[in-house]
């Protein structure tokens, strides 16, 4: 599965794990906001990439891989200041309909049970 364009942009990678994938976003002059911490937005985009790869690796899972994903609703949580460091983000899908999925991602940098921020997310699934 490959990341969406926009993932490039804020250069984040995957990393190997068990279930869904664990997503990585470097700090540097793309995802700055105020000096020294990451910019809320590109925190945001972090935690949907995170979703959206949860949500694929679900579908794969339940044998519709060719389902179209859209977005319906976007909630983020900001909880402290990511700091100029690596942030880490994973998803989980909580409910996997035959037409909508509830996907909930965290953010991390050091610790996981710390996290930066956190999102919850509604996407609408259109089958072929």
């Amino acid at each position: 599965m490959t990341l969406p364009p926009y993932a490039d942009l804020l250069g984040i990678t995957r990393e190997p794990e068990e279930g869904a994938p664990v997503l990585a976003m470097p700090f540097g002059a793309d995802v700055v906001g105020r000096p020294g911490f990451v910019h809320g937005g590109a925190l945001a985009g972090l935690l949907e990439m995170a979703a959206i790869v949860a949500l694929k690796h679900a579908l794969e899972a339940d044998g519709r891989a060719e389902a179209r994903i859209k977005p319906i609703n976007v909630t983020v949580d900001f909880m402290r200041g990511g700091r100029e460091k690596v942030t880490r983000a994973q998803g989980h899908v909580s409910r996997l309909g035959t037409r909508v999925a509830n996907v909930e991602a965290i953010a991390w940098q050091d610790d996981r049970d710390r996290p930066v921020a956190a999102a919850r997310l509604n996407f609408l699934l259109v089958d072929f």
